[in-house]
């Protein structure tokens, strides 16, 4: 039986772990020992404690195994990726780190390493999908729309995360890069709202942030964005407390103590915008890919809308994330994919054998992509 070594036993990592335990040996690593103890009471995994910043200790961690799965917090990602990438391993990573991976492909290429990154929902999926396409038809135009929130709407901000606040307000604040005429530009998050139907919820309001990631490099496509949705009113809330300087992140200091706006921010937004216990929420994701295929006009719209998990007790953005990443570790175990070095999931996508195997492995999972096209 291969072994797989989990990295990370947070909302994803326990959701990656469960599911891989269903067929190959895992072993779950985390300082957590709460999150490793809840997890290794309901699933057939071996758990570890461990200092993940450690390079030593990760490296005598994945040396017997076969497959590494990268779910630390940003802050961590690159490092611990460059870190399984020295150990020679084979990793698929989920910590949607702000380096520009691709500094590691001559490392991993060195390595003899296959390393596929961004491998979520989105990014992730997105980009498989469109790094299908694209080897099927001439693109002119991307667009993705996504957004993860509860069914339960409560004032102020009608918004609760099911990870930690501080990663969201990253995607209000960094500024977002389209792509229009062939050029990449610059504009400011939470900008160019426009509303969208949602099905089984309704109207939503969606506003540009950086999600196109590795697409930026990847693709040749004159027109594409990305866009994040939430229940209309929200941008306003959050443009007030960005406008009025909360999510500054040089300190300040007040009555001799130093800190950050956005470290108290993130601090008191915490409970605001904690899920409950098995509070029902739902990701969706609406992508549209237009252009030529044999000449003639195309346009393929995709369509994700997926709902906590009652039974499992698995939040939907863990599900629809996690899920992501065991389809694509699957392929990599089982030798489907086999590109060594640095791998965005567009590249993955790109091999129709292992686009289908994808969507087939999340279909079991009740993770379903409906396409039309015109």
């Amino acid at each position: 039986m291969k072994k797989v070594v989990v990295l990370g036993c947070g909302m994803v990592g326990s959701v990656i772990a469960a599911d891989l335990s269903k067929k190959y040996k895992v072993t779950v690593v985390d300082k957590n020992e709460n999150n490793l103890r809840i997890l290794s009471t309901v699933y057939s995994v071996k758990t570890l404690t461990a200092d993940l910043s450690a390079k030593k200790e990760i490296k005598n961690i994945i040396k017997d195994c076969d497959l590494v799965i990268g779910a630390v917090p940003g802050f961590m990602g690159f490092e611990t990726l460059k870190t399984v990438i020295e150990a020679g391993k084979n990793i698929v990573d989920i910590s949607f780190f702000p380096e520009d991976a691709f500094l590691l492909d001559d490392l991993a290429k060195q390595n003899n390493v296959i390393a596929v990154v961004d491998a979520g929902v989105a990014p992730g999926m997105s980009n498989f999908i469109l790094g299908y396409h694209n080897q099927k038809m001439s693109v002119k135009k991307f667009e993705c729309f996504v957004g993860g929130l509860p069914f339960k709407r409560t004032l102020p901000y009608e918004y609760k995360a099911p990870f930690s606040p501080i990663d969201v307000l990253e995607e209000y604040t960094r500024p977002a890069r389209l792509v229009e005429n062939g050029k990449i530009v610059v504009k400011p998050a939470l900008s160019e709202a426009e509303l969208i139907e949602v099905e089984n919820v309704g109207t939503l309001e969606a506003f540009n942030t950086d999600g196109l990631r590795s697409l930026l490099q990847t693709m040749k496509i004159p027109e594409m964005k990305e866009k994040t949705m939430r229940y209309p009113g929200h941008i306003e809330k959050i443009k007030l407390l960005r406008d009025t300087g909360f999510f500054g992140t040089d300190k300040i200091e007040i009555n001799g103590a130093k800190i950050s706006p956005m470290a108290l921010t993130s601090h008191l937004l915490l409970s605001h915008w904690k899920l409950e216990e098995n509070e029902p929420e739902f990701t969706s994701m609406i992508i549209k890919i237009v252009g030529t295929e044999n000449g003639k006009f195309r346009k393929y719209i995709y369509r994700l809308f997926d709902r906590f998990d009652e039974k499992t007790g698995f939040s939907s953005m863990a599900r629809t994330t996690g899920f992501a990443c065991t389809s694509i570790a699957n392929l990599v175990l089982e030798g489907d994919f086999t590109k060594k070095g640095i791998s965005p999931p567009e590249f993955v996508g790109a091999d129709e054998k292992c686009f289908s195997k994808v969507l087939n492995y999340q279909k079991q999972r009740k993770i379903i992509y409906r396409r039309s096209s015109e």
